[in-house]
């Protein structure tokens, strides 16, 4: 049956025909979700005739914005069944650019992608993790109490609201902001300094906060021996310092990713010769163009462009989603869809709105 192509441990599938199947899974009326069934009326193209490779995706119009209304019962496949069909959680966008968006994440697809990232912490055995990172509607809270089980150990959280931060910004309060930042640092101060800590995860604006503080810094070079960071933007020079004075020795390793394409990419092991952080997805699952915004068309690798993320899962479709971040574009993987980036950067504005970092 062609749906069997959708298996999340079917190794090396088709390219071609993995694309076909994934229109043919959301677009029949016995499989689909209740809002493709409807978004296909609007289309102007046919998905199961018209989409037959990866480079078809483009037909399909950018409808994330879609999906701050949407009811989310109206997002779950129809041919979803058992163990398929059970819903891990409802997660949100961080509501940079707005209203957040809502997305259904299926506990099948959220145990690959925490596998997928594996072999970063495979040698690292029992240890205890602290996430000073948000928790709630976002997913990213979600990734991290999972990986603190994966290695019997607990999460130390803080109480981190992101949207909080974004509104002080908005609302010209920096200094109220400001305050905010370091108050979660208190947080995670009093977790360092008398708890046992192997894995940190956070984003890069409070790894920076924390990192100006000697005695967090001793805390993090005494006893942390994995640093993850994402859901924020972290420059060469920062990642370089970070590296190599600040917490020499800790691997720091970077995921990009997004909750509107329900998972990540991973920071490839390798550097490029300019010391860049490249970033590789689990295709065909989830796959990255760059493109210059103005036309669409994938820009030369080396080149910078806009980031269009794909997710293409019989859990999700989320195609074609032209991301507020600009890449470098990067030779794939072998053997994987689209491409991989590096030296990811923010926009400065997306959608005609001001684009709100802080602290995720």
């Amino acid at each position: 049956m062609w749906s069997d192509i959708l298996d999340l441990d079917v190794v090396d599938p088709d390219p071609d025909d993995y694309i076909q199947a994934v229109m043919h899974w959301h677009f029949s009326p016995e499989t689909g979700s209740p809002y493709w069934l409807r978004r296909v009326e609007r289309l102007d193209f046919d998905p199961r005739t018209d989409v037959r490779t990866f480079d078809d995706l483009r037909l399909f119009p950018n409808v994330i914005d879609e999906f701050r209304d949407v009811a989310v019962g109206d997002l779950i496949p129809r041919g979803l069944r058992g163990a398929d069909r059970e819903i891990a959680g409802i997660y949100e966008s961080g509501g940079t650019t707005g209203a957040p968006k809502r997305f259904v994440m299926f506990e099948r697809w959220m145990e690959f992608a925490l596998s997928w990232d594996e072999h970063h912490y495979a040698d690292l055995g029992t240890t205890n993790t602290l996430a000073i990172a948000p928790s709630g509607p976002h997913m990213f809270g979600e990734f991290a109490s999972r990986r603190a089980r994966r290695h019997d150990g607990v999460k130390f959280t803080v109480d981190l609201d992101p949207r909080w931060i974004k509104h002080l910004i908005a609302t010209g309060d920096t200094e109220g902001a400001d305050r905010y930042a370091e108050h979660l640092i208190d947080q995670a101060a009093a977790i360092l300094t008398t708890q046992s800590v192997g894995i940190l995860i956070t984003t890069p604006p409070l790894l920076e906060r924390l990192a100006r503080r000697p005695e967090l810094v001793d805390a993090v070079r005494a006893q942390v021996r994995y640093l993850c960071w994402s859901g924020a933007h972290m420059d060469a020079d920062t990642r370089e310092i970070l590296r190599q004075e600040v917490f020499p020795g800790i691997p720091l390793k970077g995921l990009y990713g997004s909750t509107t394409i329900l998972g990540m990419s991973r920071e490839r092991d390798s550097e490029r010769d300019d010391g860049l952080a490249v970033f590789d997805t689990p295709s065909p699952f989830i796959t990255f163009r760059v493109v210059d915004p103005a036309t669409g068309d994938d820009v030369d690798e080396g080149e910078r462009g806009q980031v269009v993320m794909n997710h293409l899962t019989r859990y999700a479709l989320l195609p074609n989603n032209l991301e507020r971040d600009t890449a470098l574009r990067a030779e794939p993987a072998p053997g994987t869809l689209g491409c991989a980036v590096a030296d990811v950067r923010p926009v400065s504005t997306f959608a005609e709105k001001s684009v709100i970092e802080g602290v995720y």
